[in-house]
């Protein structure tokens, strides 16, 4: 088993629940504007806004276009025309809020911090992620949040990656563990940095893209036996 010095985590549903964060978001928001919130517009918005990160992820789009547009597209299936940029800032309001951890993360953290160079390597905008990682209690353990929005790249962009390890000097690739959710932009971003992948896969998804990744956990602790850390 190889041996690992520096691991990159992703953040939303790998170490925070975005999941809970986005429901709680949605219904915030439209329970402010007054709108019932059934499950059918919520799983519509979703199916909107994945496919506009991975329009994103694949270069077509750029971030602001996507946060500015994605409400505007959304009430325009329901034949309503709305401020995009507006309702976009209302409902970031109530996702900065989101901080809930992922099962067993503050756990697994806590183990790793002081073995291992930890960082956070995530898309999405800066102010948000910081602040709700540091509201989960895990940005003391992290030397440094890598986002997207701050680097001009997204994963899995090789440029991401690149500027990355620009920034960590002493960091080999080699040694490099990426950790994520996401097959698009973890497993694959990781491909294209030539680092080694595990996908962290809870709901037990099916691989839809051609890359392997290193390792498949189910659970965050599984990550342990990995790493070969004992109790």
């Amino acid at each position: 088993m190889k041996q690992y010095q520096t691991l990159l985590f992703d953040l939303d549903d790998t170490l925070l629940d975005f999941g809970q964060a986005e429901n709680e978001a949605l219904s915030k928001l439209f329970m402010e504007l007054q709108i019932p919130l059934t499950d059918d517009m919520k799983e519509t918005y979703k199916m909107f806004n994945t496919g506009l990160w991975r329009a994103h992820e694949e270069g077509k789009i750029g971030r602001e276009e996507l946060l500015n547009t994605r409400f505007a597209i959304f009430f325009e299936h329901y034949g309503k025309k709305v401020d995009g940029v507006e309702f976009e800032r209302k409902y970031r309001s109530y996702l900065d809020e989101g901080h809930q951890l992922i099962d067993g993360a503050m756990e697994l953290i806590l183990d790793l911090y002081e073995k291992y160079d930890l960082f956070i390597v995530t898309n999405g905008v800066v102010s948000t992620q910081e602040k709700r990682l540091k509201d989960s209690g895990l940005a003391p353990y992290f030397q440094h949040v890598f986002v997207s929005e701050e680097i001009g790249f997204q994963k899995p962009k090789f440029e991401f990656f690149d500027y990355v390890f620009g920034q960590l000097k002493k960091c080999e690739r080699g040694t490099t563990l990426i950790i994520g959710d996401s097959l698009t932009s973890d497993i694959q971003g990781g491909f294209n940095a030539d680092i080694d992948t595990c996908w962290f896969n809870p709901h037990y998804k099916k691989k839809n893209i051609d890359v392997e990744p290193t390792y498949e956990i189910r659970q965050l602790t599984e990550l342990k036996d990995i790493l070969k850390i004992t109790e």
